[in-house]
C-alpha cells in the first residue's frame, strides 16, 4: 500500500498540465471541509439545545413514575416498602395530582395541582429554577404553594404580598346548587411561597402544594395519584425500571422520564436525523467535484499509466493509485473541516461568542460535542469521499488501461 500512496500523493501535489484540474480539486477539498465543519457545528449546537431541553424537563419530571394501570389512584402503598430501601432509589415521593380551580384576589385560573412531601422538596432539581421567594410548601404550620411563572403572572401573584391563594375542587357526591354553588366545592387556603421558571408548559399551569393539603381537598385517605422516583444515574434508572415492570406486574405502569414525554424525545431524535441527512446530501453534491477532477486526471495520465504498466505494475495497483488520490482530497477536506468545526465549538464553549437574542434560559448558544456524532460524521464524510473516488476509476480506468494491457479489463490482473 505504500507505493500506491506515494504515487497518489505525488500526483495530488504535482502541477497538472491543465490548471483546471488543480482548481477543481481545490474546490472539492474546500467544499468538503466546509461541509464537514457545518456538520460538526450544527450537530454540536443541536446537541446543546437537546441537552438544554432535556435538562429543563428533567428538572420537573422524575426519573421514574409508577402509576396504577387500572384506576386513577394507588391505595396500597405497602407494595413499595422494599423499594424505598433499594440503593438505586435516591428519593421516593408519593404525589397527588389533579386539575383544580384557583382564585387570587380578583383573578382566577385553572391549573394542575401537585401535592408533594418534604422528600420531594429536598430532592427536586426544580429548586434551582426558582425566580422569586423560597422553595418550600410549609412555613412552620402555615401551608404554602410554589407556582410556575406563567401561572403566577396570570393570577398576579407576588410572593411579597400576604393575600391568600384559594384552591377549589368539586366535592364528591354533592349535587351542584345554583343558589349556593360554593357549597359543592372543597376549598383550601394557601400562601404563595415561591415562583419557578423551568419550561413554558409547566410554568403556565402547575403549582406545588403540601401533600396533606391536596389529600384534604380531594377527600383522600391513603390514596395517591402516583409515585415519583429519583435515581443516582441513567444506568440505575434503566435497571430499576426493568425490574419494577416485572415485579409489580400488569397492575402498575412504570414510566421512565423518556416514556413520560415520548413524543417530545422522538421528535427531537427525528429532527436530528433529518438535519444530518440534509447536510450529508450537500456533501454528496460537493463530492461530485472529486469525480470530475479525478476523471480528468485519469485521462491526462494515460502516458503515465502506460509507463507504469511497462515497468510491471498490475492493473490493480494502478487502480489503487487513482482511488487513493481521489480519496486524499476528501481526507484533507475532512481533517480541515473537523479541526475548524471543533475549534469553533470550543471557542463558543469557552468564550460564548454567539449570544441568543432576547431573554432566554441561557445567554449563549449551547454547544455539546459528542464523540459518537464526530465518529459518525467521519464515517459518512470519508465514505462519501471513497465512493466519489471509486466511481470515476471504475468507469474511466478500463479505457485508459486498455492502452497498456490490450484485451484486459478492470477486474483482470496480470
Amino acid at each position: 500500500m505504500k507505493l500506491p500512496f506515494f504515487i497518489a500523493w505525488r500526483y495530488l501535489l504535482a502541477k497538472k498540465s491543465r490548471q483546471v484540474i488543480n482548481v477543481i480539486s481545490g474546490i472539492s477539498a474546500v467544499g468538503i471541509a466546509l461541509g464537514t465543519m457545518a456538520l460538526v457545528v450544527v450537530m454540536s449546537v443541536y446537541n446543546g439545545f437537546d441537552n438544554l431541553a432535556k435538562g429543563m424537563y428533567h428538572a420537573f419530571d422524575p426519573d421514574l413514575i409508577i402509576k396504577s394501570a387500572a384506576g386513577k389512584t394507588i391505595s396500597d402503598l405497602q407494595v413499595f416498602d422494599n423499594l424505598q430501601l433499594d440503593e438505586r432509589v435516591a428519593a421516593f415521593c408519593p404525589v397527588i395530582e389533579e386539575t383544580v380551580f384557583l382564585q387570587y384576589r380578583n383573578q382566577q385560573a385553572v391549573a394542575t395541582m401537585k401535592g408533594v412531601d418534604s422528600v420531594f422538596i429536598n430532592a427536586s432539581p426544580l429548586q434551582k429554577h426558582l425566580t422569586a421567594g423560597t422553595f418550600h410548601v410549609y412555613f412552620g404550620e402555615v401551608e404554602e404553594a410554589v407556582l410556575g411563572r406563567g401561572l403566577a403572572l396570570e393570577l398576579g401573584v407576588n410572593v411579597a404580598f400576604i393575600d391568600p391563594l384559594w384552591v377549589y375542587y368539586p366535592r364528591h357526591n354533592v349535587a351542584f346548587s345554583p343558589l349556593n354553588p360554593m357549597a359543592s366545592l372543597s376549598k383550601e387556603k394557601l400562601f404563595p411561597a415561591g415562583i419557578f421558571a423551568v419550561e413554558q408548559h409547566y410554568d403556565a399551569n402547575h403549582l406545588l402544594v403540601p401533600l396533606e393539603t391536596a389529600a384534604r381537598l380531594l377527600n383522600y385517605n391513603t390514596e395517591i395519584s402516583y409515585v415519583e422516583i429519583r435515581t443516582p444515574g441513567e444506568k440505575a434508572m434503566k435497571s430499576l425500571a426493568k425490574e419494577l415492570s416485572l415485579s409489580l406486574g400488569p397492575d402498575y405502569k412504570v414510566l421512565t422520564r423518556y416514556q413520560q414525554n415520548e413524543t417530545l424525545y422522538k421528535m427531537m431524535k427525528t429532527e436530528k436525523v433529518i438535519i444530518f441527512f440534509l447536510l450529508g446530501f450537500i456533501l454528496v453534491v460537493i463530492s461530485g467535484n472529486v469525480l470530475g477532477s479525478l476523471s480528468m486526471l485519469i485521462l491526462e495520465k494515460k502516458e503515465d499509466i502506460a509507463i507504469l504498466a511497462g515497468m510491471g505494475a498490475r492493473p490493480s495497483l494502478i487502480r489503487r493509485v487513482f482511488i487513493l488520490e481521489g480519496w486524499l482530497i476528501s481526507i484533507l477536506g475532512w481533517m480541515t473541516g473537523m479541526l475548524a468545526g471543533l475549534a469553533l465549538c470550543w471557542a463558543q464553549l469557552r468564550f460564548g461568542i454567539i449570544t441568543l437574542p432576547g431573554s432566554f434560559v441561557v445567554t449563549d448558544y449551547p454547544v455539546a460535542i459528542q464523540g459518537t456524532d464526530m465518529l459518525l460524521i467521519s464515517v459518512v464524510v470519508l465514505g462519501i469521499g471513497f465512493l466519489a473516488a471509486y466511481a470515476p476509476v471504475r468507469s474511466f480506468f478500463n479505457k485508459s488501461i486498455s492502452l497498456a494491457y490490450p484485451g484486459s479489463s478492470l477486474g483482470v490482473s496480470r
